[in-house]
């Protein structure tokens, strides 16, 4: 009797069970809050990881995502990346339609299998099995389940109960089983601000997470999202060993293991950079040769090899062919400057537009590139290994302003790369330009960029010079009618300075309006867009970068032209920046118009958004006002 209730009990469990996880492909099941700014909706997502040595982990994870249209595809995640040391045990996906019946079954070899790195990668041994699916109807749920065998342990798949934007989520949960007598670290950002539950040290589950709507100018999603970062003092990279107790201790496996025995140059080499360098007594100048010799010499391709893609290939490698990698060029230019007796530090950074940071206070194998740091004074200089048209030192753009991993003979250390202020982020564009009667314009224009405004212009001298004409076309998209007569470019890399001279012509530029014209003279520079309006902020807002515009020009007037309107002088100072325009007339045929706008770095709060948009509106105002021209006879 008592076997039978059990028994009976059992079958209940089970059967409860079953239905609640059938429930699960029912589209009309999802909570209608979830629905709310969703693309997509992760019903389940169960992640186990078993670690049992050092050197061995089980990956585990059964997800269940329904996706509610087109842009929701995205959203499915049922891929696995594999290599020689991640192992795929099992790999499958079942189709559900909106009713929850099974529609499709995928199994392991039934997944597209393709190389898990971008066409420019020389060669790889990583490689991505995904679930290839078009869908007839929207919406449809996906399960996906995975067990993956790890023999490196230097990166554990960490967690992010919210996936993105977007996608919200119904029931999430993670957890590591350690049984490897290893002490495992973990890390948790932003877990307060969405009660994420914590069950043990090692285990966590979410419930209920909304989806999250991206908002112009919010900062990095992983700055207020939820996030877990995990891993173990004690790791393997590839069958190397690794320790990992502080970033001192992971500076000097870096050295120890991944850069040692990588630097050996061929004895021409040695001869010639010691040529080049000879009477040279400051290291900075001995730098600046050397750097120049690697830009001439090598260029940069992806090489997605070595210790889990963490270690450079020899320097003599790279000297042989020619090319190389971020972690490849950094290693052959610190090989080449020790040479010549110049200290510098290989350095891991994240390499991004946006700021992205190492995390200073989580010890582990972070960043996805490479650069050279030289300690100089009280301060470091920066060299961008993989640019052939950098020039010496300077790194806006692409790793500036964020947390680096410098590794020293004594070990790792966490140091800040260069800030390029507001001041020394400035455009200056100046000119002059020819108004005729019929409306027409023709001039010159002198377009000079420092700083972090050089950084994004200097890549136009990579441009064919077929296509400068329709590049200036696509960046002054607000001109009709625009003609490029002739481009002239110079890219100052001793003052890192870059100077764009246009001629030009826009025909009908100034509209008629009877016996009068109608011309905006801020031509070159406008802002044209305003910020997006919310009802209701829900993020905080970040301007990455100041910087400072300065505009001139010189207004000349054909005869049969006379001013009869002008704006008056504006001048907006706040928070966020600065802004000053002003157009006088010098005599009956020239006109001065000059502008400066400045905008500052900074976080602020979400309630300081409508001011900030209400000033970009301003500007944007500002920028279109327009002079009146009377056409006499």
């Amino acid at each position: 009797m008592q076997r039978l209730f059990f028994l009976i009990f059992f079958i209940l469990i089970y059967t409860q069970t079953i239905a609640q996880d059938t429930d699960l492909f029912k589209v009309s099941t999802v909570p209608l809050e979830l629905r709310k700014k969703s693309n997509a909706v992760v019903r389940s997502d169960h992640i186990h990881i078993d670690i049992s040595s050092y050197n061995n982990l089980v990956y585990s994870n059964q997800r269940v995502i329904t996706v509610l249209n087109k842009e929701g595809d995205l959203k499915v995640g049922a891929f696995q990346y594999y290599d020689e040391n991640v192992k795929i045990k099992s790999l499958e996906a079942r189709i559900f339609n909106a009713q929850g019946k099974e529609i499709k079954k995928i199994k392991k070899n039934d997944f597209k299998d393709v190389s898990a790195v971008p066409g420019g990668t020389l060669y790889s041994d990583n490689r991505v099995k995904y679930l290839d699916y078009t869908p007839i109807h929207y919406p449809y749920t996906v399960l996906f389940e995975t067990e993956v065998v790890y023999s490196s342990t230097a990166f554990i798949p960490g967690w992010r109960p919210i996936e993105g934007f977007y996608t919200s989520t119904q029931h999430a949960e993670y957890k590591i089983t350690n049984t490897s007598g290893v002490p495992l670290k973990i890390k948790t950002s932003n877990f307060e601000n969405y009660k994420i539950k914590k069950v043990s040290e090692t285990h966590f589950m979410a419930e209920h997470l909304n989806a999250i709507k991206p908002e112009a100018y919010s900062p990095d999603f992983k700055t207020y999202a939820p996030i877990l970062r995990a891993a173990l003092t004690e790791f393997d990279m590839n069958g190397v060993k690794g320790v990992n107790n502080t970033w001192a201790d992971f500076g000097l496996w870096v050295n120890q293991a991944l850069l040692k025995d990588t630097q050996e140059l061929p004895d021409e080499t040695k001869v010639a950079i010691k040529q080049l360098t000879e009477g040279v007594d400051n290291n900075i100048e001995k730098a600046k040769i050397v750097y120049q010799y690697m830009q001439d010499k090598t260029r940069y391709i992806s090489v997605q090899v070595g210790i889990g893609g963490w270690k450079p290939i020899k320097a003599e490698d790279v000297d042989r062919l020619g090319y190389g990698d971020c972690k490849g060029l950094t290693n052959y230019t610190k090989a080449l400057l020790k040479e010549v007796g110049v200290e510098s530090y290989y350095t891991v950074i994240y390499g991004d537009k946006n700021l992205k940071s190492i995390d200073d206070e989580f010890s582990a194998t972070q960043g996805n590139h490479a650069i050279l740091c030289l300690p100089h004074e009280e301060d470091y200089i920066w060299l961008e290994c993989t640019s052939q048209t950098n020039p010496f030192g300077f790194i806006a753009g692409f790793t500036d302003d964020r947390n680096a991993l410098i590794i020293t003979p004594e070990g790792g250390e966490i140091v800040r790369t260069t800030i390029y202020n507001r001041e020394e982020n400035t455009q200056k564009t100046s000119g002059t330009l020819n108004i005729f009667a019929t409306g027409h314009v023709t001039g010159e224009v002198t377009i000079e960029t420092n700083g972090y405004q050089y950084a994004m212009h200097k890549d136009i001298q990579t441009i064919p010079e077929k296509k400068l004409a329709y590049f200036y076309k696509q960046h002054w998209d607000y001109l009709n009618n625009l003609e490029i007569n002739a481009v002239t470019l110079n890219n100052n890399k001793e003052a890192i300075t870059f100077t764009e001279n246009l001629k030009i012509t826009i025909n009908n530029h100034a509209k008629k309006s009877g016996p009068r014209l109608l011309m905006a003279p801020n031509t070159f520079n406008r802002v044209t867009t305003i910020p997006t309006r919310y009802d209701s902020r829900t993020l905080n807002f970040e301007i990455e970068r100041g910087f400072e515009d300065y505009d001139e020009f010189k207004l000349t007037l054909a005869p049969e032209l006379m001013v009869e309107a002008m704006p008056e002088p504006v001048t907006i100072s706040n928070a966020f920046g600065t802004y000053r325009y002003s157009i006088s007339q010098i005599n009956d045929s020239t006109l001065l118009y000059k502008r400066a706008y400045a905008l500052n770095k900074g976080h602020y709060p979400k309630e300081d958004y409508k001011a900030f948009r209400d000033f970009m509106a301003e500007i944007v105002k500002y920028d279109n006002a327009k002079i009146v021209l009377k056409i006499t006879p």
